[in-house]
């Protein structure tokens, strides 16, 4: 091997590389920080781009020196023994075709032998050639890494200039020595594996490569090397959401910096100006008599003292929240160099067990977020990253987890800018360690023996507290960072103790956060006192209740909750009662905004293609576990981030009196006046009709977390099901956010004397049937003829096989009873007892269908007794089902079932109908525009609703339950303007609910959805299939959460369909 072995050496985690510092970037007269405008400064030259690339199988293949290549114009374009090729860099070398893609959650993708790696580690040669200009006033040369996976060698002309790993971390390095004027040539090799691969267990698809960018500083001699800006807002210095000081203003603020130098100090001068430019503060950096004599960190690991130190106070401040992001700009002046930087005005704080933002209570409405993109992977870019936070802003979040690593560092100051609090995480995890192999493979067993290898092994202390330091030192002064996070399931033991408390020595005006410290062996007692929160992944809410009456020091953070995967999630609200209930729940991170997935063409249809775990090839994965985002990997919105949108709305409707005309509304935002946010409006339906509307006045402060009762008198309507609407829109532009934009809605049901819709109620109202209606028994077949309706039924199954409305034919196949459904990514673990039940090979069996003498003229009653049974098991379900087919062409459906004792709650309930497939616009009154469930609700309301069929749909990558609308009282499904059924009639069928029901329209059976792996393989079925629902199952978060609550469940013995059918058919207008 002709390199030395670092990458297995925890005793070199970085070689020549710079102290870790705060990010900025210098010019020589002050630049502007924007992160969009970095590349305006004469400081920075940008050597990302198209570089050339060699990819070696194993670190053992690399026998020829390809750094040592001469770097004239004139030499060639590499190395013989090499392949180079072109590819652009930032990038991952398995999305530009080297390798394979790979996805594991837990699990490491090679052996378990830690420091140690395969020994065939592949690796990729980089060349970048590239022409310097020397500066005289910024001699010295620094060449920045912001990201490379997993570790990296770096040569500069031949000259060897060091080693650095720590994949999300910036690598800085001088190669002042070795640059020169002109052409310069640079060498770096990566290596897929390292020593440092067992810290970044992430739940990821694993990628190689330079994937951020690379760029080079020209600095001065002597500089200012690095600083540290920490504010403190005295009392009385509040948001704009409540009153100034007793004294009528705002208590002074204090800018506290802190600074190191390199290559000897340099006088340096502070300006602080508001958003307008106007100083309101400056002063010039002394010496610190106060500053440390030593650098040197716990582990040894050197941490540059600060030498010098100013304290600017600002008179009348503006402090900054999330939710008013107001940042002054701080230029730190030195006689040959400019560094500009963002300042917010903030303090954070867990005081008695309550997060506290410039003393208010403050909840985290926050998500987990990966860098990740379809096509590029880990490397995106800035028009990606505000993307992501748009849509977060449109949905009502405010919280972003840098899961689970440091992001770019430009992503934090677009936060600063945007308004997000940030949680940002060190890039550690060894999660991979709690599966190795145990005698033993309980989960008990794995939390004893999970810390030992790594989390409590003094071997690994260093290279923890490293990931520690970079973390914290880059991201110091962002204000968006109010929260630092140690890493993710590594389990617990003295290498967190010992990064906890230099972080909090260091950082003391941060919180500290690490969920996995509640896993530990039960061998010594450990030091927790360093930890701010008490945090929790994927709780059950009785646990979260527990904790909360339990006396607890610490305030509740769910990490991790309501996992997103796939048409999920189900239990938002139900965490959100608790958080809003207890200010002692500073909220949580939905795990997690994206799907990860691979792009990999389009489909025929148009549709992305996208891989996910073991369709690269790869023997060790996880499958699609990691499509388990809010939004898709192109970023189009599933339904569950509109469910997460309204569930964290900014405003409540807490009740309606009637009587009084009076709405109390409680403000839900944590520093702002509602009443200076928000526009109130209001929509008062009957049936979907819309019978009054107008504004709602704020005409007086609304403070956060408090109520107002609001006058609203309202002429309610006595029948039908009536709702007040009421939404909530911006009053004002906000960033990335235009006045107008809907922030959320409350629907209230209002009280009357028959709250059943017109529709239902008009089936009590109907005259006595009139017509001759027959019926003939023909073998296992019953026909019933009615004026304009013919019907067959099939005595084998009691369920019809023909319904003709005149001359046409509305079932393509018979109808069937349904308890199955495509399991959803949420039904997971269910799904082995539903099938172990053998719901789905259920089928319908009609022990009796017998024809009843009817007790009226006018119609044909049919009743008899059914079970739902699948081979080789007693029947699931036994009942009775009853149909009546009246002469005005009314076909009344009524089942009644009961589960068989011991099995398993069912999937769902229902009638399922083949109808033609120019059967494709359905209408309904019921809960939508889009899905509903009995626990994913809350994006949906009431009213009349019309789409086309595969609006119905909701495409996941990987196919599932989807699109059911839950409190319906009728559906119609008719042909198409563009289509006709048999004859050229135009068909429809409608069903009208005795109770409400849920329905579902879609072209694919739940048996085609279930059997295939991702959605571009689907094949409609030719059929308009619409499933009425006695009773459909919520969704949960059950894919890596709490099992599915029993009110959600379909767990009642007794369960009943009451249906009114009406066919149609019509001459089509040709």
């Amino acid at each position: 091997m002709i390199i030395p072995r670092h990458y297995e050496d925890l005793g070199v985690l970085h070689e020549n590389t710079l102290p870790a510092r705060a990010y900025y970037i210098p010019a020589s007269t002050p630049p502007d920080p924007s992160p969009w405008k970095r590349q305006d400064s004469d400081r920075f030259h940008l050597l990302s781009g198209t570089w050339r690339f060699a990819y070696l199988p194993s670190i053992h293949d690399l026998t020829v020196p390809f750094w040592e290549a001469d770097a004239a114009p004139a030499a060639p374009a590499g190395p013989a023994a090499l392949d180079f090729a072109e590819v652009p860099v930032p990038s991952t070398w398995q999305h530009t075709g080297y390798d394979h893609h790979q996805y594991t959650n837990v699990r490491y993708p090679i052996p378990f032998d830690p420091p140690r790696v395969p020994q065939d580690n592949p690796c990729g040669a980089y060349l970048r050639d590239f022409d310097y200009t020397p500066d005289a006033e910024a001699p010295c040369a620094h060449l920045v890494f912001e990201g490379v996976d997993s570790c990296f060698y770096v040569w500069l002309n031949g000259a060897y200039i060091g080693y650095s790993q720590v994949s999300h971390a910036t690598s800085e390095f001088d190669v002042t020595e070795h640059i020169r004027p002109g052409a310069n040539r640079l060498a770096v090799l990566v290596l897929k594996w390292c020593d440092g691969t067992y810290m970044e267990d992430q739940d990821k698809f694993r990628t190689s490569g330079i994937f951020r960018d690379v760029y080079l500083l020209g600095r001065p001699r002597a500089s200012l090397l690095d600083y540290a800006v920490t504010t403190a807002l005295g009392h009385g210095s509040v948001s704009r959401a409540a009153s100034a000081g007793a004294d009528g203003a705002a208590a002074p603020a204090a800018v506290e910096i802190r600074a190191s130098y390199r290559g000897g100090e340099v006088p340096t001068r502070a300006v602080l100006t508001d958003r307008d430019g106007v100083k309101v503060a400056s002063g010039a950096l002394e010496p610190d008599a106060a500053a440390p004599s030593s650098g040197m960190g716990a582990t040894g690991a050197a941490d540059t003292p600060y030498t010098h130190r100013l304290r600017l106070e600002i008179p009348t401040p503006h402090p900054w929240t999330a939710e008013d992001p107001y940042l002054y700009t701080l230029t730190l002046i030195t006689p040959d160099e400019a560094i500009t930087d963002r300042v917010g005005l903030r303090e954070i704080s867990a005081d008695g067990v309550v997060v506290r933002l410039n003393g208010r209570p403050t909840t985290l409405r926050g998500v987990n977020r990966h860098d990740s993109d379809p096509v590029t992977g880990p490397a995106v870019d800035l028009a990606h990253m505000e993307r992501d936070l748009r849509l977060m802003k449109e949905h009502n979040i405010n919280a972003v987890r840098s899961s689970h690593y440091p992001n770019d560092p430009r992503f934090y100051q677009l936060c600063d800018e945007y308004g997000f609090y940030v949680m940002s995480e060190a890039d550690n995890e060894s999660h991979g360690a709690q599966a190795r192999f145990l005698a033993d493979p309980s989960w008990e067993n794995q939390v004893e023996h999970w810390n030992e290898p790594i989390a409590d092994n003094p071997e690994w202390t260093e290279a923890t507290v490293d990931r520690m330091r970079l973390c914290v030192h880059r991201e110091k002064n962002r204000p968006s960072v109010i929260a630092w996070s140690a890493g993710n399931e590594c389990a617990y033991g003295c290498t967190f103790e010992t990064a906890l408390a230099w972080v909090k020595g260091f950082d003391p005006t941060r919180l500290t956060h690490y969920e996995s410290a509640i896993y530990h062996s039960s061998t010594r007692a450990y030091d927790f006192s360093n930890l701010d929160l008490y945090s929790r992944m994927y709780p059950r809410l009785d646990e979260v209740r527990d904790y909360l009456d339990s006396g607890p020091d610490k305030p509740f953070l769910l990490v991790e909750y309501s996992h997103a995967m796939g048409n999920g999630p189900g239990d938002l609200e139900d965490y959100w009662e608790i958080i809003r209930a207890d200010e002692r729940m500073c909220g949580g991170f939905v795990w997690e905004w994206c799907d990860h997935a691979v792009a990999a063409g389009t489909a025929l249809d148009g549709r992305p293609i996208y891989l996910y775990g073991g369709d690269s090839g790869e023997e060790v994965h996880d499958g699609n576990f990691c499509v388990d985002g809010l939004v898709s990997p192109d970023r189009v919105p599933h339904s569950g981030l509109a469910e997460l949108k309204n569930v964290q709305r900014p405003a409540r409707v807490l009740s309606y009196d009637a009587d009084a005309g009076l709405l109390t509304l409680r403000n839900e935002l944590d520093h702002t006046d509602l009443a200076s946010y928000a526009r109130v409006s209001y929509a008062l339906t009957r049936d979907g009709e819309t019978l009054a509307s107008g504004d709602i006045p704020l005409t007086a402060p609304i403070a956060p977390h408090t109520e107002a009762a609001l006058a609203l008198p309202l002429t309610i309507p006595p029948t039908g099901r009536a709702h007040l609407l009421v939404t909530y829109r911006l009053a004002h532009d906000e960033p990335l956010l235009d006045a107008g934009h809907e922030l959320g809605f409350d629907e209230i049901a209002l009280p009357g004397a028959d709250r059943r819709h017109r529709a239902v109620a008009a089936l009590d109202e109907r005259p006595a049937p009139a017509g001759p209606v027959t019926a003939r028994r023909t073998g296992s077949r019953i026909d019933v003829v009615a004026p304009g309706l013919a019907c067959a039924f099939d005595t084998r199954t009691a369920l019809p096989t023909s319904i003709r409305a005149g001359s046409a034919e509305l079932l393509d196949r018979p109808a069937e009873l349904t308890i199955w459904r495509a399991p959803t990514d949420n039904d997971r673990h269910i799904r082995a007892e539903w099938e172990r039940a053998g719901y789905h090979w259920a089928t319908a069996r009609a022990e009796s269908l017998e024809i009843v003498e009817p007790a009226q003229e006018g119609l044909v009653a049919l009743r008899g007794q059914i079970a739902m049974v699948a081979p080789t098991l007693q029947p699931a379900l036994r009942g009775t089902i009853t149909w009546i087919i009246r002469g005005d062409g009314d076909i009344d459906l009524a089942l009644d079932m009961t589960r068989a004792e011991g099995f398993p709650p069912l999937p769902r309930l229902g009638l399922r109908l083949f109808l033609p497939q120019a059967m494709d616009r359905v209408s309904y009154y019921g809960l939508g525009p889009g899905g509903a469930y009995a626990d994913k609700r809350r994006a949906s309301r009431h009213g009349e609703f019309t789409a086309s069929l595969p609006e119905f749909h909701e495409d996941h990558i990987k196919p599932q339950e989807n699109g059911s609308h839950a409190d319906c009282d009728y559906v119609a499904v008719v042909s198409g303007e563009d289509g006709a059924g048999g004859g050229g009639a135009r068909l429809g069928l409608s069903a009208v609910g005795h109770h409400p029901f849920s329905f579902n329209a879609s072209p694919y059976t739940a048996e085609e959805l279930a059997s295939r792996r991702h959605n571009t393989e689907l094949v409609p079925c030719g059929s308009t299939v619409l499933t009425l629902d006695a009773a459909m199952a919520g969704i949960g978060s059950n894919s890596c959460g709490p099992a599915l609550a029993e009110r959600y469940q379909v767990a009642a013995r007794d369960l009943s369909l009451a249906l009114t059918l009406r066919a149609s058919s019509e001459e089509a207008v040709r």
